[in-house]
């Protein structure tokens, strides 16, 4: 989607900021990169107009030559995915403790995004998108796969610019393949879960994908780290459900069952989960467009 550089603002004074550089599709003609444009254009005065502690303020965008530039505030600091290794080379987990402290945090930035009108998602929720600042605050940094969603998809005012597939361990089944206005911020949740199972156990969870078609091999994250409570875990496993009318409906929700230990339990066990997904014929049409690509690479 893009590289980030620091930059410096020599309009402010020098002040440091991080720099987004989006390049449009290689092959795309003028009239598409045109439309890719207007909606980057769109996409970023969305962005300028959120203000959230946990966010950081983008202050400017524009586009020129084969590139459309993103200017936000710079945030020091390590991102979680840095913190993570660094807690295995010390032969330590993260303390669930600090994790929900995290969480909290992150749960209460998505309440934000998701309560503005048109909601806006933001799709790529992971460990390294995550900053530690050196006085301990967390920041969600990557807005590059942001969306503005409705649920009408004939609104006007939904945004489908500068769309991505997020990163695989992270991404909600729903999103493989999905048009935005088939997913709403319920795919967000299953990014936080999954972020935090990575937290909590220093494992990169499985993807969705390898999920649904082999779940058996999917680990609990207390098989993985004793240390983690019940309570806990049970909470990240409802946010991780490949269904999303499994999941919570909201971020709100996930952070009062982290917090408060009263996650229902999940209504299918993992070992069982292919079956009762198989009725679902979206998720049918997935598993049989995956056979077909393994076939014809096999073929080739």
């Amino acid at each position: 989607m893009g590289a980030v550089y620091l930059a410096t603002d020599q309009r402010l004074g020098g002040r440091r900021c991080a720099m987004k550089a989006i390049r449009p599709w290689a092959d795309a003609d003028e009239t598409v990169t045109m439309a890719i444009r207007a909606q980057f254009a769109q996409e970023a005065a969305m962005l300028a107009r959120l203000d959230y502690p946990a966010l950081p303020k983008v202050s400017d965008y524009f586009s020129t030559g084969d590139h459309d530039y993103l200017v936000m505030d710079f945030v020091p600091g390590q991102d979680l995915a840095e913190v993570i290794k660094e807690a295995r080379r010390k032969g330590r987990f993260i303390p669930e403790s600090q994790v929900l402290n995290w969480a909290e945090v992150l749960c209460d930035a998505l309440t934000y995004l998701h309560l503005q009108e048109p909601p806006v998602l933001h799709r790529d929720m992971k460990p390294a998108n995550i900053k530690l600042t050196p006085d301990g605050q967390i920041k969600l940094v990557d807005f590059g796969l942001a969306q503005s969603v409705t649920l009408d998809p004939n609104d006007p005012r939904t945004i489908t610019g500068l769309r991505g597939v997020g990163s695989m361990p992270y991404l909600s089944l729903e999103l493989y393949g999905a048009e935005l206005a088939g997913s709403d911020p319920r795919a967000d949740i299953y990014a936080l879960g999954a972020t935090l199972y990575h937290l909590l156990t220093a494992r990169q969870p499985l993807s969705a994908q390898e999920r649904f078609l082999k779940p058996a091999a999917f680990e609990l994250p207390r098989a993985l780290n004793p240390d983690i409570s019940p309570t806990v875990e049970r909470a990240v496993l409802r946010a991780m459900a490949l269904r999303p009318e499994e999941r919570p409906a909201s971020a709100a929700e996930f952070k009062r069952e982290l917090l408060t230990g009263l996650a229902p339990r999940p209504p299918h066990t993992e070992s069982g989960l292919a079956e009762s997904l198989h009725a679902n014929w979206l998720l049918l049409t997935l598993a049989l467009l995956l056979l077909v690509t393994a076939v014809a690479v096999t073929v080739r």
